[in-house]
């Protein structure tokens, strides 16, 4: 009998696994396990409209408050880290102490990558946590000259942040183009673009040597001799899935948490949810680990739910769906990138259009630029297989539509 759960992870996977439990009419005890000092909080505004903000939004930021969470009759154990996992006893090691489970949901996220060597040097920075947003908005408030290493969404979006403040600065990408494991190359091509209209400078195709500084950052040192002066260097070159904990414990780790389609990781009453969770995506017919808000809180609330009734554990099939916000523009993707062919309905150049992805006879992705009314419908167009003609009529019809003009 399912008489403890306990939650390892105090994000939105983590709390949106404790919302379902209680919904379903679990009874039992509830344990939220979380790093972090902070109640659980919205991560996307970090590096959008925190950075835009002169107050501290921390309480906007919190998906509850404490009192929120008391009602869900949820133990909370915060500040503290998870270093061990034995299911043969159905404990999990945390900071010294034993924690016992009957369920067990894994929602553990990611850690943002770093540059070796940089650790006690000042002025260097990831943009994962709410202490790290704090930190990076403190800087471009005091005009720092600012350097972003890596042009994904993260970086694209502190750069976004200091040209609003008017502040020079430089987003380095060693990759000749941006963004290609997200939404290709072409695609790529014309969402970097946007940086050099919003006054960004760009250099693609150039690594970094070297970050210096005696006690904190001064410059940076690119591969091709370059010398770019630094007050701040935000690092956005991807994040980790955070497992190392989990070695040891019989769990198949492989850039994630490995689990079948229902997110279960192969150890009685174990599943796994949100950035740590590589599970197999039935409508896609492939493996997947989403670093997405939506996917994150879907999987939370399933992953509780097959947790607590495994007999009836259901799969978790989804389009995946994420957004950025760089200066004036909204970019929202659905489906996945690896397209046969990608063909863009409206103009590129206005910075107002969609561009639809096919994968052998249907429509497999949609990126879309200032274009908020569409999104969702492709992804519809997408859980349903359509066939790559049909999806192209309809963005026909829709931008033909849009093109004439209101009585």
């Amino acid at each position: 009998m399912t008489t403890r759960l306990v939650v390892v992870g105090a994000s939105l996977a983590g709390l949106r696994a404790a919302e379902a439990a209680r919904k379903t009419g679990f009874t039992g005890s509830i344990t939220l396990i979380g790093a972090e000092d902070h109640l659980p909080y919205d991560r996307p505004p970090l590096s959008k409209a925190f950075l835009d903000t002169d107050t501290d939004r921390q309480s906007e930021l919190a998906y509850r408050d404490l009192a929120g969470l008391q009602e869900l009759d949820v133990e909370l154990i915060l500040g503290a880290h998870a270093t061990g996992l034995d299911t043969d006893q159905r404990t999990v090691a945390v900071d010294g102490t034993r924690v016992g489970y009957d369920a067990l949901v894994l929602a553990t996220g990611a850690r943002a990558r770093t540059l070796p060597g940089t650790e006690a040097l000042a002025g260097v920075h990831t943009l994962r946590t709410l202490d790290d947003a704090r930190a990076v908005r403190s800087a471009l408030d005091a005009g720092a000259r600012t350097v972003v290493i890596g042009a994904g969404f993260i970086g694209s979006e502190v750069a976004s942040g200091a040209r609003k403040r008017g502040l020079d600065v430089t987003v380095v990408e060693a990759l000749p183009t941006p963004l290609v494991r997200a939404i290709g190359e072409q695609m790529g091509v014309a969402c970097s673009a946007l940086h050099t209209a919003n006054g960004t400078d760009l250099r693609c195709g150039v690594a970094v040597e070297a970050i210096e500084g005696e006690t904190a950052v001064e410059r940076v040192r690119l591969s091709d001799g370059t010398v770019l002066p630094a007050d701040l260097v935000v690092v956005g070159v991807g994040a980790a899935p955070a497992t190392d904990w989990l070695d040891g414990s019989g769990l198949q780790l492989d850039n994630g948490i490995v689990c079948d389609s229902t997110l279960w990781t192969g150890a009685p009453g174990v599943y796994a949810a949100g950035d740590v969770c590589r599970w197999r995506n039935p409508l896609f017919d492939r493996t997947m680990r989403l670093e997405h808000w939506t996917s994150a809180a879907e999987q939370g609330a399933l992953a509780a739910r097959n947790a607590l009734d495994p007999d009836a554990a259901t799969p978790y099939s989804t389009v995946p769906y994420f957004w950025s916000d760089w200066y004036d523009t909204r970019i929202q993707f659905v489906g996945v990138p690896d397209a046969d062919e990608i063909e863009v309905i409206g103009d590129v150049g206005s910075g107002r259009f969609v561009a639809l992805y096919r994968g052998g006879d249907c429509l497999i992705g949609a990126l879309a630029l200032n274009r908020q009314a569409d999104i969702m419908k492709y992804r519809g167009l997408i859980m349903k297989a359509t066939p790559w003609t049909a999806a192209l009529d309809f963005a026909h019809a829709r931008e033909a539509k849009r093109a004439q003009p209101v009585p």
